[in-house]
Order: structure tokens, then sequence, then C-alpha cells
């Protein structure tokens, strides 16, 4: 636990307004989307200015607690779960778009500001940011950045890296730095904001972002196409790609999930097929009626049961809601839902999926399936029962062997949601320990003292070789399980 005298320190820095330390705000900010792990903060802080968060880094290095950044808190991976002797510091409150620069294509927002909301903003003015994460409704800017998040359209546009152009941040030690700018060129140094993106929280806290937009696609075009078996929709897509047609949205559904979805959401989906993949073309009109003629040619030739193509905006969101609401229907099946990414090379996703489906039936696991067909990040998705410690302990290990599948097959144990607590262990062997090693030096060098999200993404080390602090026994029970041996 953090001193009392520390925390008295830490509460003259924000006021009592931005101070929370009662059982009631201690619970609610002791998880987050990541099903399994919890853990109390010490304390919550509200900053309402960049000063106090570079106050309050400067004290937790004097007197050696954590800070962790949390925005929304819809994280997958336990990024923003506290650690014994940590604080929670909150962002979602800063939720202005500072700036929207149409004749830069650029748009500086504060880390709080909800990624759909920006998405109606700029598409207004007929302006497109493509990021676009299953939780957009739910998620904010800083944390997509923290975590590079992906979404559904990061076959055709990638992902949140490539639409940073500059941030603010404040870093561990204190010190605020502002890197990159509108400029459309500049390779004066390292490259100081893909350097922090992706790093998950632990190099700096994110007080403001610079993204690039784009001019808004003109015309769309979305359809869905059923399939009996798996395999003729996964030659489908490899067929698209090999057709030199990128998509901007290439999405596929398993039987386990479309049965959940037309329950949950009563879409008209057909419950027997094997698997729906959903297409969205976008661009210039002639481009894009060309590029669906050709996809629909494809599907047929690929074995497609049924072909449908949304006639109007109205029907295309219909056609979607087909693959947005995979999660939702899917958590509504048993009491705990364990949502997973791995990726693989797009041409692996068949005989990945193949092996997710056989180590679920050798655990007597149920799973459901769907992901970004297009770029090859599935998202495997037990339905389980936390209460049942048995069932949980074959998850652990069956989530395990699917992470080294992956890896097995050129792949990478997580595509968007990032390691933070859940896949700290995994992550050397994806990765290898002279990339862990030099990862570890990078965060040393920049927060030696470990006071900045201490304990994600590395395994710890003994307080003997460092002060990183950490819930050990949460760490020992999620993270060193059987599933990652």
């Amino acid at each position: 636990m953090i001193p009392q005298t520390t925390l008295a320190k830490i509460r003259s820095i924000f006021g009592s307004a931005g101070f929370l330390d009662s059982a009631e705000d201690r619970i609610a900010y002791s998880y987050d989307g990541t099903p399994l792990l919890t853990h109390l903060p010490d304390a919550i802080v509200i900053p309402q200015s960049v000063d106090q968060i570079s106050r309050l880094l400067k004290l937790a290095n004097d007197e050696g607690f954590g800070v962790v950044p949390r925005g929304s808190g819809s994280g997958l991976s336990g990024g923003s779960i506290p650690v014994e002797n940590s604080v929670v510091l909150l962002t979602n409150h800063w939720d202005r778009i500072i700036e929207i620069d149409q004749n830069n294509l650029s748009a500086w927002v504060q880390p709080g500001v909800i990624t759909a909301k920006l998405h109606s903003a700029v598409e207004a003015l007929g302006l497109f940011y493509p990021p676009d994460p299953g939780s957009a409704a739910i998620c904010t800017i800083g944390g997509n950045v923290a975590e590079n998040a992906g979404g559904l359209r990061g076959l055709k546009y990638g992902v949140t890296k490539n639409y940073v152009l500059g941030m603010e941040v404040v870093l561990p030690n204190g010190e605020v730095i502002v890197t990159g700018g509108k400029s459309v060129k500049d390779v004066a140094g390292y490259s100081l904001k893909d350097f922090l993106i992706g790093s998950e929280g632990t190099l700096g806290i994110i007080t403001r972002v610079l993204l690039r937009l784009i001019p808004k696609p003109q015309f769309s075009r979305t359809m869905l196409a059923f399939y009996s078996k798996l395999s003729d929709s996964a030659e489908t897509v490899s067929d698209i790609i090999a057709s030199k047609i990128t998509p901007a949205a290439l999405e596929f559904l398993d039987n386990t999930t479309i049965r959940s979805v037309e329950e949950y959401a009563h879409l008209g989906l057909p419950t027997s097929i094997d698997s729906l993949l959903l297409i969205e073309v976008d661009g210039r009109s002639a481009e894009v009626e060309e590029d669906a003629a050709k996809i629909v040619d494809i599907c047929k030739r690929h074995g497609a049961l049924e072909i449908r193509i949304a006639a109007n905006e109205q029907e295309a969101t219909k056609l979607r809601m087909a693959r947005k609401a995979a999660f939702s229907a899917l958590a509504r099946v048993r009491p705990t839902t364990i949502l997973e990414d791995a990726t693989v090379p797009r041409s692996e996703v068949a005989p990945m999926l193949e092996r997710i489906n056989r180590i679920a039936s050798n655990h007597n696991l149920m799973f459901g399936n769907f992901g970004h067909a297009g770029d090859g990040n599935l998202h495997p998705t037990c339905l389980t029962d936390e209460r049942d410690a048995n069932e949980i302990h074959r998850a652990e290990l069956a989530f395990g062997e699917i992470f080294s599948e992956a890896v097995r097959l050129g792949g990478t144990i997580t595509g968007e949601h990032g390691v933070g607590l859940a896949k700290l262990k995994f992550l050397e062997k994806a990765l290898g320990e002279p990339a862990i090693d030099m990862m570890r030096k990078i965060k040393e060098a920049v927060d030696p003292n470990g006071v900045l999200n201490p304990g994600k993404i590395f395994s710890l080390r003994p307080r003997c070789e460092g002060p990183l602090p950490t819930n050990r026994e949460q760490i020992k029970k999620f993270a060193d399980s059987g599933a990652f041996t």
C-alpha cells in the first residue's frame, strides 16, 4: 500500500475533487475489459492540467509508487489494471477535439476523445479517420494510440500508427515533450512518436494527439457472402487478395458466432451455414462497382450459397451489424467470455481456424471465432464460466496452445489487443530473448524507477533487481499458469 503520507501529497496536487480513494471508487477502477484480472488501486486521480500529471510522476519517482494511465477501460489485455502500490490516472474526461485543420488534413485531439465521436466530426466535413476498432463507440483516441489499435478497416487503411502525426507526452520523469507535427516530411532525429505508439502506457502519458485525416471515400458497397464450408470462405479471401482488390473490410464469422448473432440481433442470418464473410469496398463510384462485381464472381466461384448486397447505407449498416455484434452476441452465451486475438499470415487463416477448433475440442471447450480475415487477425473467443476453476484452467491451456500455433504458423500472439498483463509470459516465446532484452533496456532507460504502468508487457523481475511493483499472486495465477509453458 502507498503510505498515507504519500497519498496526502498526491491529494495536494489534485485537490479533493481530483482525488478518489473510497472503496466504491477503488473497486470501479480495479478492472478493465479483460476477464479474470482485477486489483484495487490505492487511489484514483483526475488531472485537470499537464502540469498536474508532471508533478505526479515526479512525486512517483521520489516516493516509489506506480502510475497506471486509463482511458475508457475497454482494453482486453489488462493494460489499465492497477498493480500494488499504484494509482490510476484518468484521461477519459479530456475529451475535446481541439482543432480540425482542413488545409493540412489533420486534427489535434485530447486523449479522451471517443473514437466514434471523431469519426462523426470529421466525416461531417467530408474527411475520414480510418481506424475503426470494434469498441469505437466507447474507446478513446489515447487508448487507441497506446495500444496501436486496429479495426475492421485495417486491411485497406492500416492501423492507428499510420494516422498519428504527432503527440504531446508526459515522460516517466515528469518532463513534457511534443514530438512530430503537421509537416508531411520530418526525419530530424529518432521518430519518437513511433517509439511511443503501441507502448501500452509504459513509456509516457499522452495528453494531446495530432492525427492524419484523408478525404472521405465517395462511395462504398457492402455485402455478406454465406458458405457451407469454412475452407470455401478462406479460399474466397485468398482469391480476392490475389486479384489485387483491397477491400475496406474483409471479415468472417464461424457458425457458433453466426448463431449467437442471429439469436441476439435477429438479422435474418441463416444459422445452418458454416461461415460468412462481410466484405466492403469503397472509393470512387466506377472503381467500387467494378471491384464489387469482381468480388461477387469470386464468391460464387468458391461456392457461396448466397450473397446479399446492400442497396443503401441503411441496409449496409444492417449487414455490418452481423460483424459488429459478434462479441456482444457471444458474451450472452456463457457467464464469462474470454476474447483473444492471434494473427497469422493470410494464407494460414484456414489452417489456424482448424487448429483452434481442434484445440477447443481437445479441451472440451466452447469457442466462437470471428475476425479480420483479410489481414489474418483472428479473435478466438472462449465461452466459459469463471466459477468453474477446472474449465478456466482448461481455457488457459487452450489459449497457450493457440498462441503457440499462431507463432508456429509465422504469426504473432496479438494483432491489436496488446500484451499488457494477459500475455506477458508468452511474449518471449513469440519474439525471442534478445528482442525482449532490448525492450527492457529501452524501458529501463526511459523509466529507470519503473513508475509508469509497471508490470505490463514484460515478465517481472525479483525486487532485488529493481523497484518494479506488482501484485505477484495475480501475475502468478494469470501469466505464469500452465497456459504459457
